[in-house]
């Protein structure tokens, strides 16, 4: 069995299409597990979701919610697909970062898969029992073959903040994404949308992230935008 950890925030962009293929041909069952809900405020739109991605159940690790409804759907898968069997060996598969070790540990109860703030923490494969019936094997996070698209991997957090090439062209992207969301968390005023420069150098005045000479500094301002984002502060 296997589930597909999802960022609720970036449901399609967090899919891995050639896996999901590839674990229906096997005959294998597949879990959408949709973390991070608490930080979406549009409730139907996850509702929608759920509708789309069958089975999925939605969890929040920072509130530690979602544990027993995974834990009965991923019994009923097994027992759906293999019959009762004791022990059950569960794949955790997504991109970078997407909170794969965090939701095993959410479904332990106590801190036993390795976690990092950072993109590429997992670097090899680890099998934790969660309990009596499931055992988890923890993988590292996978990039669907030929994507390269940085953008999108740093707006999800596969390439971690302090990593990025371009956090001004992200930033202007998660303003586009998301209207008037960063703008309110950091208290300027929204800008139209070719001047998400004018929206950076201010919001880099505001939190006094300055150069030399009293200038806006708009890179160190945009990984400070990319780390708030990352880390769920922004929401």
């Amino acid at each position: 069995m296997l589930l597909m950890i999802l960022d609720a925030r970036f449901i399609e962009q967090t899919r891995n299409p050639e896996i999901e293929q590839k674990v229906r041909r096997l005959g294998k069952p597949l879990i959408y597990v949709i973390t991070k809900s608490d930080l979406v405020g549009d409730k139907k739109a996850l509702e929608s979701w759920k509708k789309r991605l069958r089975p999925s159940v939605f969890v929040s690790v920072r509130k530690h919610q979602g544990s027993l409804k995974l834990r009965d759907r991923i019994l009923i898968e097994a027992d759906r697909c293999c019959g009762k069997q004791y022990e059950i060996w569960v794949g955790v598969l997504g991109y970078p970062n997407v909170g794969k070790s965090s939701i095993i540990n959410l479904m332990k109860g106590r801190h036993s898969a390795s976690t990092s703030k950072l993109s590429g923490h997992t670097k090899s494969v680890q099998m934790i029992k969660a309990d009596k019936r499931i055992m988890f094997l923890d993988t590292p996070g996978v990039i669907p073959y030929m994507e390269d698209d940085r953008i999108k991997h740093i707006s999800i957090g596969a390439i971690d903040f302090s990593k990025a090439r371009d956090p001004d062209l992200a930033a202007s992207e998660f303003m586009r994404r998301f209207p008037g969301k960063i703008e309110a968390y950091y208290g300027v005023k929204a800008s139209p949308e070719e001047d998400k420069q004018d929206t950076l150098e201010a919001i880099a005045m505001k939190k006094n992230v300055l150069k030399k000479g009293g200038l806006p500094d708009v890179i160190r301002a945009s990984r400070m935008i990319l780390h708030d984002f990352q880390t769920g502060k922004i929401r």
